[in-house]
């Protein structure tokens, strides 16, 4: 469905209020996928869904996860329903979501309470996994410049997160961006003592630079890695992908479903308002537009073909990579969470799947993922430990 306000789409998760200190633009590279706009050939779901099992190193979830972070507050400025959000996140689970994932910078702290509410009665059938990494104050929830993954602070961090999601572990503890100024054996050596506390189980990092990844993993087996993947974000193939499957570490897609593009939510015609990051990523600027939407328009061919929506045909694609890729699309729309959560029902054939990457294939996406200032923070490399 395609109508007037795809074409002022306006921002939701207020931005400037995720960082201080020149990185204000730094909120929509923490955020997992969030599907808000219209999703066209919505299907109807009745009763219990299979999405399927996959591992995340050790780790058994759900072929589909739920990101939760933009139930606080939506790209379009609107506060959601918070009786809406804990109902959506239930329905999640009784349609066979397990992974529910979430941070403390979302909110900040608001997605936490809001999951920890939802999932109280379920506690001990899900995993919850959440981030640490942006340097907020712990009492006010302030947010003071760049990141803070000083093993001090991460320790004091994860007592607020357990209180905040009404529990006693957190399932998959996540570095949201490397800390360049803390070496990672620190935070990996911090990890292994919440780790021997029981506080936390499994624990990953969120878009690094592969060096880091290796001595992480050297001091403490890490379970995922969270980076943006997607048919129109495809970066992690070239070294954090092949890293993962050499080292046998999951891997966790963050917007899979590129900020709604791959729905078929953004047409040649839509623009942002002021605010929304989108409207600075280059690759939604009116001169790319028109050549990224061949995307869509693949994505739309095969859907009719799979009798599904462009969102699942997406996120099927990217189950069919590896066997131990999840992506956790996020929503505020019960209908599109329960869409989302069918992707795992829609099977590619070897010729299928070869035939959709040779189309594919013919696609060159133009423009840069994120601005350069938020890029800045992504393959960032830890200082060496002196």
């Amino acid at each position: 469905m395609q109508n007037s306000e795809n074409h002022n789409l306006t921002p939701g998760f207020n931005r400037r209020s995720l960082l201080k200190g020149g990185v204000a633009l730094m909120g929509a590279a923490l955020l997992p996928d969030i599907v808000n706009a219209s999703q066209e050939h919505s299907l109807p779901v009745q009763g219990k869904t299979t999405t399927g099992h996959r591992k995340l190193g050790t780790l058994e979830v759900s072929s589909i996860g739920l990101g939760v972070q933009n139930m606080h507050r939506t790209y379009q400025t609107t506060i959601p329903s918070r009786p809406e959000m804990i109902n959506i996140i239930r329905k999640a689970y009784d349609s066979g979501i397990t992974l529910f994932d979430t941070a403390e910078a979302y909110g900040p702290f608001e997605c936490e309470r809001i999951l920890g509410e939802a999932t109280a009665s379920f506690r001990n059938k899900i995993v919850i996994e959440t981030k640490y990494g942006w340097n907020i104050d712990q009492k006010t929830g302030q947010r003071l410049p760049g990141l803070n993954s000083r093993p001090e602070h991460i320790k004091e961090v994860v007592e607020g997160m357990l209180k905040r999601l009404r529990t006693d572990r957190i399932d998959l503890l996540y570095q949201h961006r490397v800390d360049p100024a803390v070496p990672i054996e620190d935070v990996a050596g911090a990890i292994k003592d919440l780790i021997r506390e029981g506080k936390v189980l499994h624990y990953g990092l969120s878009e690094p630079g592969p060096q880091t990844v290796r001595r992480a993993h050297a001091i403490h087996p890490v379970t995922a890695i969270q980076n943006e993947y997607s048919l129109l974000w495809r970066g992690p193939e070239e070294v954090i992908i092949p890293l993962c499957e050499e080292l046998g570490i999951g891997f966790v897609c963050w917007s899979p479903l590129g900020v709604g593009f791959l729905t078929g939510a953004i047409d040649e015609n839509t623009r942002f308002a002021p605010g929304d990051i989108r409207g600075i990523e280059s690759r939604f600027s009116p001169e790319n537009l028109p050549d990224n939407l061949a995307l869509v328009k693949l994505l739309k061919k095969w859907a009719v073909k799979k009798q599904a929506a462009p969102g699942q045909i997406s996120l099927a694609w990217l189950l069919a990579q590896k066997p131990w890729i999840v992506p956790i699309p996020g929503t505020t729309q019960m209908q599109h969470m329960l869409e989302n959560s069918r992707a795992a029902e829609i099977k590619f054939t070897a010729e299928e799947l070869t035939q959709f990457n040779q189309e594919l294939s013919g696609i060159t996406v133009k423009g840069m993922r994120l601005p350069q200032a938020v890029l800045t923070f992504s393959n960032v490399e830890a200082p060496k430990k002196k």
